[in-house]
């Protein structure tokens, strides 16, 4: 069991006011962010069948939820894991227009997530999608985007200060910018992980760039699916990659805590490329990798925002189990309970 308790914690919000914060928090940032990047909300799925290959396969290690639905001649189903590949062919049967996107509800289950502080099985986040134009596929608009989705989290957490004194903000006024390749040139005898902890408690919040792409030594930052984010395209200095992590400090546990993953989205090129690489060429004759192909989806940019992680920074909480109601280990609820941390 991976738990974090902290010394002498107490709560800042009793239970119910934990759960009209959420709520206030969940429809002050969904307005922020739809208007920060001109989204319109669509509703999305919670199944999509295996056959179509819309399903996010993450680091390529997690199983998802399967399932046969028996009125459609047992065909089988997955629970989706996120929505990256099912919201840009949104974009394209949509017509949403450029610099336009969608963002939606997401509600997952990963079941073969490591349970501790900061992860559940069951998984709610926004994830959105943006249409761009070709010129736009580079760094600075990447960090653009970026620093306009931390200026929503920033102003959501004021706006529940104002509510909830208690509450001081935390967050620096400005996000810090670092590719993974250089946080490894930094820290080469820590893992990826200390390497977070480290870069995040001296700035408070950075976005780690090129995550994906392998480092000197071999081996990436961290894992990335090779059918949505770009991490193979050269950027500057040698390094690869147009997407990352939102990540932030954490004062109450001490740890990084990712609030974000996001990037550029591959074109028919750099998917092949990344197929390759990862020696997943078989998807390619999947519903979405042949509508990629084809050309029929336009440029995008997009990623998932963590609803209950981002909460649980806002309110300062120690556990994600404060926040949302789902299933933890035995021992995890009762050492919790002993220690002040009441898992809902």
């Amino acid at each position: 069991m991976r738990l974090i308790i902290p010394d002498n914690y107490q709560p800042l919000l009793g239970l119910k006011q934990t759960e009209t914060a959420i709520k206030l928090m969940k429809e002050h940032f969904e307005i922020g962010l739809s208007s920060e990047l001109r989204l319109r909300r669509v509703t999305a799925p919670l199944f999509v069948l295996s056959s179509t290959g819309l399903n996010d396969n993450l680091r390529g290690v997690e199983e998802p939820v399967e399932f046969k639905i028996k009125d459609m001649r047992n065909q089988d189903a997955e629970v989706v894991q996120s929505l990256a590949k099912w919201k840009r062919m949104m974009l394209r049967d949509y017509d949403i227009e450029l610099g336009n996107g969608i963002y939606t509800d997401m509600n997952a289950l990963r079941p073969d997530e490591e349970l501790d502080n900061l992860h559940s099985v069951y998984v709610d986040q926004w994830d959105w999608e943006r249409v761009i134009s070709k010129s736009d596929k580079n760094l600075d608009y990447l960090k653009r985007m970026v620093r306009q989705i931390y200026a929503t989290i920033r102003r959501t957490e004021f706006y529940l200060f104002s509510l909830y004194p208690q509450l001081r903000p935390q967050l620096p006024e400005e996000i810090t910018f670092i590719h993974a390749e250089e946080l490894y040139e930094m820290f080469p005898d820590l893992t990826p992980k200390e390497r977070e902890d480290k870069i995040s408690e001296k700035y408070g919040a950075v976005f780690i760039i090129g995550i994906g792409s392998e480092l000197p030594d071999g081996k990436p930052h961290d894992r990335r699916a090779p059918d949505y984010d770009d991490w193979t395209t050269e950027t500057t200095d040698g390094y690869r990659g147009l997407n990352g992590d939102i990540i932030v400090w954490n004062p109450v546990l001490k740890i990084a805590c990712e609030l974000s993953s996001m990037g550029i989205r591959v074109d028919g090129e750099e998917l092949e490329r990344q197929l390759k690489l990862t020696g997943d060429t078989d998807r390619l004759d999947l519903l979405f990798h042949r509508r990629l192909m084809d050309g029929e989806l336009p440029p995008a940019i997009g990623g998932g925002i963590g609803q209950s992680r981002t909460a649980m920074v806002y309110l300062q909480k120690a556990h994600i189990g404060e926040i949302q109601s789902a299933i933890w280990p035995g021992e995890m609820v009762d050492h919790c309970r002993k220690c002040g941390i009441r898992l809902m």
